[in-house]
C-alpha cells in the first residue's frame, strides 16, 4: 500500500480520485438533484407567488418580509428546526434549499413583472386579449430572463446549502469535505469535496447566466436588427 505521507498534497488528491473516482460522481449527482429539487418546488411555489404580489401590491411587503426573515436564519439552524418534523436525511435538505430559495425568486418574479411597459400590456388587452393571455403572451416572456435570474441565485446558493446537509446525514460532497476535515491530514479529502462543489457552482452559473441573456429582450431585439 501506498504511503501517502510522503506524497504531496497535489498527488494525494489524484490519488483520492483515482481510488474513489465512483464515490465522488455518486455523491456530486446526488448534490446536484438535491440542489435542483429543492430550487424547483421554490420555483412552482415561488413565480406564481411572484406573479399574484406584482398584481395585488397590499400583500407585496408582508410576502418579501417573511422571505426576508426565513433568509436571516443560519442554514444549519434552519436544518435543525427542520429536523424535527422531517428527520435526518435528503428531505431535510430538500425543504432547507426550497425555504431559502423563495426569496430571491419570488423577488424576481416580482421585480420581472413590475419592470414592464404598462403601455404593452394596455395593448394588448385593447387588442381584446383576457388576463391570462397577457400574462402568458406578454409579461411573462418579457420578464423571463430576471425570473431566471432569480432561479440562477437561488440554485447556487443551494448548492452551497447543500454541503452543510452532509451534516444531518443527506450525503453529497459535504460528506466528503466532512471526511476530509476529520481524517488527521486531510486536505486532499477536502479539496476532493470541495472542488466539485465549486465547479458544480460555476457550471450552473454560466449556464443560467447564458440563458438568461438568451431569454433578454433588449437582446432579442439586437439580435434580429443584426440579422435584419
Amino acid at each position: 500500500m501506498e504511503d501517502l505521507s510522503k506524497l504531496s498534497t497535489w498527488e494525494q488528491f489524484t490519488y483520492y480520485f483515482r481510488e474513489n473516482g465512483m464515490y465522488v460522481l455518486e455523491q456530486f449527482m446526488s448534490h446536484f438533484f438535491i440542489s435542483v429539487y429543492g430550487v424547483l418546488l421554490a420555483a412552482l411555489i415561488g413565480i406564481p407567488l411572484g406573479i399574484f404580489i406584482a398584481k395585488t401590491s397590499k400583500l407585496a411587503t408582508p410576502v418579501m418580509a417573511l422571505a426576508n426573515i426565513i433568509q436571516t436564519i443560519p442554514a444549519l439552524a434552519l436544518m435543525a428546526m427542520l429536523m424535527l418534523v422531517f428527520g435526518l436525511g435528503k428531505t431535510t435538505v430538500i425543504v432547507t434549499v426550497f425555504l431559502y430559495s423563495l426569496l430571491p425568486i419570488i423577488k424576481n418574479t416580482y421585480t420581472g413583472i413590475l419592470s414592464i411597459d404598462k403601455s404593452l400590456t394596455d395593448a394588448g388587452r385593447g387588442m381584446g386579449m383576457t388576463r391570462k393571455q397577457v400574462l402568458y403572451m406578454i409579461e411573462l416572456p418579457l420578464s423571463l430572463s430576471i425570473i431566471i435570474t432569480g432561479i440562477r441565485i437561488a440554485l447556487v446558493v443551494a448548492i452551497g446549502i447543500t454541503a452543510i446537509g452532509a451534516f444531518i446525514g443527506a450525503g453529497g460532497l459535504g460528506d466528503i469535505i466532512i471526511r476530509g476535515t476529520n481524517a488527521t491530514d486531510g486536505t486532499a479529502i477536502i479539496l476532493a469535496g470541495a472542488i466539485p462543489t465549486a465547479l458544480m457552482a460555476v457550471i450552473v452559473d454560466v449556464i443560467l447566466g447564458w440563458l438568461e441573456r438568451r431569454f433578454d429582450p433588449q437582446k432579442k431585439q439586437q439580435r434580429l436588427e443584426k440579422m435584419i
